[in-house]
């Protein structure tokens, strides 16, 4: 008697998120679409979020799904283009595909919100470029503002590759602390334009 209790719940349940997939699935990959660098980036996104909601249908009830989806949408934005700029920004790896510090901040569509938040974000960028040491501002320039390789800042200034490496790695950490705050602002505020 039990299992047939279950299986209409469980039947409901796929059901509900059959339904929701159909509402916001063409919806939700264009909005990911504006965000991401390429297609597959997107799917695997969108993926996700799907993995999230039926994990979540099943123990707890979702209110407001729209809203619920494009947050974990976001969410999960955020965290591909966290993960990406981390390991560029620390480690340089030169094989990795190219994203400057502006690119990671700035992958939105053009309106005068975001035209604004443009120039704030190189306005905090300025003053906080200017707190770091020459040497470090100037590595971090050079390789993510200017996109020299650390070669060609190794020839120019006969420093080793992995003294740069280094410079720029605290230079990041400064960066990030300092800009930790207007970053979620700024992200937010991406989120609640939508």
């Amino acid at each position: 008697m039990r299992l047939t209790l279950e299986r209409p719940m469980a039947d409901k349940k796929h059901n509900v998120i059959l339904t929701i997939i159909k509402s916001y699935s063409k919806g939700l990959l264009g909005f990911i679409r504006r965000r991401v660098d390429n297609e597959e980036d997107a799917e695997d996104i969108l993926q996700d979020v799907w993995y999230q909601l039926s994990s979540v249908i099943n123990s707890q009830p979702v209110e407001q799904v729209g809203g619920w989806l494009y947050r974990v949408a976001n969410n999960k934005i955020i965290d591909k283009h966290r993960k990406k700029s981390e390991s560029s920004w620390i480690y340089g790896e030169e094989e990795q595909e190219e994203t400057s510090f502006y690119d990671q901040f700035t992958k939105t569509e053009k309106t005068p919100e975001s035209e604004y938040q443009d120039r704030v974000l190189w306005q905090e960028l300025y003053k906080a470029l200017e707190e770091l040491p020459a040497e470090q501002r100037d590595v971090f320039v050079r390789h993510e503002l200017d996109r020299a390789s650390f070669a060609e800042i190794s020839a120019d200034t006969g420093e080793p590759v992995g003294k740069l490496i280094s410079r720029k790695h605290y230079a990041v950490l400064h960066l990030r602390k300092r800009l930790k705050m207007f970053y979620s602002e700024f992200k937010e505020s991406q989120f609640k334009s939508i």
